[in-house]
């Protein structure tokens, strides 16, 4: 038994605190550090707090939003003053002041008052500029196009396999609007969409540092836009804006030897636009889309969002966006029909790594390899030296042949990068409207620089391969002393990153499809790592728009194509749809969002309803079931488990979290009526898949008990058993996995939940079974699509990257409390399981950045923590052996209790270093 020698008991709060400081470090609006074209009338305001002190939290705040940057200096909040508000609340507080208008900036801070009365200082000065509010504040911009896709040929939701309605290449157009500023400018704002893509240049200059603007959406239903502050690029005298656009998922063109996932398309590439200007004498100026915008072909003569991207330089216009270009030979713009308009919430695309060439290989064609060394979602930079007319073929992928050659048959081909060359010394190149997912590019048409070149081709001066992801604030940190795990946390993190775009897809290559259960299955793993909220309720956004009129809310979203192969079970999948209820309630235990659930809730309903209508005395066996589940058969289906256990247990799980949802906003009649279809849907499943005397579900299979046990389907006179039963199919397959897409984040929660951590460990220990550590051996660079790292499948999908959230909540042992919101009741338990010697691990909550790092000796485990301002921690303490715990840096600890054969402290804010040493 194990023996605690207890301090002498100090209540937690009652440490002195005299000469405590506070400080407000960090503000944001709507998750976003001083957020430009804001389109919501009351947006959230929320900050972090810092200080050098033990246990402090928040007992009060005030709030000033002025209309400007001299009032809030005089302290003055002419929009809003909350005065002394007397609560703890440092997140999410919706704004509640005078109407905010459209275009607008406005200024705010914020102080705090902490326990014991101390006081912060006034936070720096924070902005918000707010968007277009209404149709009417475009001022009458248009959309405008350089040809219309005649109606006849519009598809918005083609169905996979059928033909296309015609066969044509589409233009890939550019405009340009001269405009002349003759007073001292204050501030110029432009708000911008081109679909399917866009880029704007100012005065010959690209605007914004972002790629693949906008985020690509449901265009029947909305398109987005852009807001750049483009003051410091306005000139007094004459300015040109250039636009450039490109297809997108707007229009796929149905162009030969080029490939084609699907065949949507909404319509040919077109643009809206306002830049408003505003002048120190107080008067405005807007310069709008319209048919006086001149237009043309651009040299981009291919834009494909699967195909690739052809670029003829020798179709170069000089100085076709700058003020004084001779656009006499260009037509005016076409007038069009467009989609509605919502400000992009998410963070924009950017550009983050680089690689280089680790190798380059000539192959037997005389061709070129170049093996950049990771796979990731990227684009190419070309650096040429050439004659006029030289052409490169760039062909990407993810895997090479026995003959070093690259291979396209995993991720859809052909699908290249095509470069022109206009024959004037250096040229460089970058696509601007496809990116795809790679490591490898194999050249044809130029040598690389350095190489023996007798033919006398293009010489390559540079190649690089440039990652792009959405550019979501990193927010975790994770490092072992065991060298296989964290190779499996950055497989893991590639393959988020580069499936982090303005949709969760799939994978960077073959589809970028939005398939809806990674959403929910891998939602914490990645909020463990990025700061995704925004594009979380951009997911739900794209739900809602993707449901259907009976209320499925079909497997992919956006939804751009629907799969018919195998009747509907790619479109409608529980396990899939469930996105769409789960997801909010995420949103609310990770960021406090509430608002996610208000808006979303009707979809919710809509949905929860259609499920029932499918149900078979409450069973629901439509779809994929535990999707590639490692069986006798290649993946795909559901193998191992019966179809109706995971869609069921899924359903059971969505009236359950509905309850609570329903609960929380007041809606007391629907709680009870999720509750008792709960309690009929459950009943049922244990009839039907329930062995009373093996206590096994269904096949016995992983992902079917552990389910059961995660959703609270099992009785709990059988839960023990059930888990017992789960963890013995573990060990006698020698500690080998057999759930798939669905299952295995609830195997993992179920055996951390369980205590059972070192059957987690020791079952992705492993190289010589399908799992991490076999496709880190196999060579992979991004977590795959197969266990197994077939070549025969993508191999940048994130589907599979469960573990990553133990990484976190298991080895960092950085969890919450069972009714905590956004972490602000953490728990501490970390899993010194296996060989593991040390752990760093930190996640940047919405409170601030807790950190775990702890160190395992024979002798002793050290355990360091940072515990933000504003929260609490339960600390639980591993091992068994009779010990001592003493505080190094805090001589006078809280008191310590046992909980479940663990020490267990509750410790506020502050930073700790706590010894627990065997006696």
């Amino acid at each position: 038994m194990s023996k605690i020698i207890i301090f002498s008991y100090l209540f937690l709060f009652s440490i002195s605190l005299f000469g405590q400081d506070i400080t407000v470090a960090e503000v944001r609006c709507n998750y976003r550090n001083n957020p430009i074209g804001v389109d919501l009338s009351s947006p959230n305001l929320s900050w972090k707090l810092t200080s050098s002190k033990q246990n402090v939290m928040q007992t009060a705040y005030q709030i000033l939003v002025s209309s400007s940057i001299n009032n809030l200096n005089k302290n003055i909040g002419d929009v809003w003053d909350t005065k002394k508000v007397n609560s703890p609340q440092s997140i999410q507080i919706q704004y509640k002041g005078s109407k905010l208008s459209s275009t607008k900036t406005y200024y705010w801070k914020v102080r705090v008052w902490a326990n014991l009365g101390n006081q912060s200082n006034w936070s720096q000065p924070a902005f918000l500029q707010m968007g277009l509010l209404n149709v009417e504040d475009w001022k009458g911009a248009k959309w405008i196009a350089y040809e219309k896709l005649a109606d006849t040929n519009v598809n918005i939701l083609p169905t996979d396999g059928k033909k296309d309605k015609y066969n044509s290449n589409n233009v890939l157009p550019m405009f340009r609007k001269g405009f002349s500023i003759n007073k001292t400018i204050k501030k110029a704002t432009a708000f911008i969409s081109g679909l399917g893509h866009f880029e704007m240049s100012l005065n010959g200059r690209k605007v914004g540092d972002d790629f693949l603007a906008p985020g690509w959406t449901k265009y029947d239903k909305e398109a987005l836009y852009v807001t750049y502050d483009i003051t410091k690029q306005v000139k007094k005298g004459a300015n040109a804006i250039g636009i450039m656009l490109g297809n997108g998922f707007y229009y796929v063109p149905p162009v030969k030897d080029r490939f084609r996932k699907l065949k949507v398309a909404y319509g040919f590439p077109k643009m809206i636009c306002r830049v408003l200007v505003e002048y120190a004498d107080g008067t405005t100026e807007n310069i709008i889309s319209n048919q006086s915008w001149k237009t043309d072909k651009s040299p981009i003569v291919f834009s494909s969002i699967y195909g690739g991207e052809d670029y003829n330089a020798n179709l170069e216009q000089k100085g076709w966006n700058i003020a004084g270009f001779n656009d006499g030979k260009w037509k005016s713009a076409l007038i069009v029909d467009g989609p509605k308009l919502n400000a992009q919430k998410e963070e924009p695309v950017k550009v983050f790594e680089n690689f280089t060439a680790q190798k380059i290989t000539q192959i037997q064609n005389g061709e070129w390899v170049y093996d950049m060394g990771q796979n990731s979602s990227a684009i190419i930079e070309l650096k040429v030296r050439g004659r006029k007319g030289d052409t490169i073929r760039i062909t990407p992928a993810e895997l090479i042949k026995d003959d070093g050659a690259v291979t396209q048959k995993n991720i859809g081909g052909p699908s290249y990068f095509t470069y022109i060359l206009k024959g004037d010394g250096l040229e460089t190149w970058k696509p601007k409207f496809f990116y795809t997912g790679f490591r490898y590019l194999q050249i044809k048409g130029g040598t690389p620089a350095g190489k023996e070149n007798t033919s006398g081709k293009a010489v390559i001066e540079s190649l690089k391969a440039l990652h792009v992801r959405n550019a979501a604030e990193k927010v975790g940190e994770f490092s072992t002393s065991n060298e296989l795990f964290n190779k499996t946390f950055n497989l893991i993190d590639w393959s988020i990153k580069s499936n982090m775009v303005s949709v969760f897809t799939d994978c960077p290559h073959r589809e970028k499809l939005g398939w809806l259960e990674q959403l929910h299955l891998m939602g914490n793993s990645v909020g463990y790592n990025y700061d995704a909220a925004p594009l979380f309720k951009k997911a739900l956004q794209d739900m809602k728009n993707s449901q259907l009129p009976n209320g499925l809310i079909p497997e992919i979203a956006p939804e751009y194509v629907k799969f018919e192969w195998g009747g509907d079970m790619f479109r409608d999948s529980p396990e899939w749809g469930s996105s769409g209820i789960l997801l909010p309630w995420y949103l609310y235990q990770w960021y406090g969002d509430k608002q996610a659930m208000v808006d979303y809730y009707p979809m919710m309903q809509r949905y929860i309803n259609y499920l029932a209508t499918k149900a078979d005395n409450h069973i629901l066996s439509q779809g994929l079931g535990d999707w590639y589940d490692l069986g006798p058969k290649p993946p795909g289906v559901s193998q191992l488990t019966p179809m109706g256990v995971t869609g069921t247990a899924i359903y059971y799980y969505d009236l359950k979290i509905l309850e609570k949802m329903a609960a929380v906003l007041g809606k007391n009649a629907d709680a009870i009526a999720y509750s008792n279809l709960a309690v009929e849907v459950r009943k049922s499943f244990n009839n039907k898949f329930f062995d009373a005397k093996t206590k096994q579900y269904a096949t016995g299979s992983q992902a079917a008990n552990a389910m059961a046990v995660y959703m609270g389907l099992v009785e709990s006179a059988d839960k023990n058993a059930v888990i017992d039963n789960l963890v013995k199919d573990i060990r006698d397959r020698k500690n080998s996995l057999t759930a798939g897409d669905i299952g295995y984040r609830y195997v993992l929660r179920v055996l951390e939940d369980a205590g059972k951590s070192d059957v987690i460990f020791d079952m992705n220990s492993r190289s010589d079974v399908p799992g991490y550590g076999m496709q880190i051996a196999k060579g992979a660079t991004a977590l795959t699509e197969s266990w197994a790292a077939l070549p025969t499948v993508s191999n940048n999908h994130f589907m599979l990257g469960h573990l990553m959230e133990w990484l976190y909540s298991g080895v960092g042992g950085i969890r919450q409390t069972e009714n905590s919101i956004a972490f602000n009741h953490i728990k501490i338990e970390p899993e010194p399981v296996g060989n593991l010697k040390t752990a760093t691990v930190s996640y940047n909550s919405p409170y601030g950045k807790i950190t775990s790092s702890w160190e395992k000796t024979d002798k002793s485990f050290t355990l360091e923590l940072n515990i933000p301002v504003n929260t609490k921690a339960d600390v639980y303490f591993p091992g068994k052996a009779k010990q001592t715990i003493t505080d190094e840096l805090n001589p006078k600890m809280s008191a310590l209790i046992i909980e479940n054969g663990r020490a267990k402290i509750t410790i506020g804010s502050g930073h700790y270093k706590f010894i627990c040493t065997n006696e």
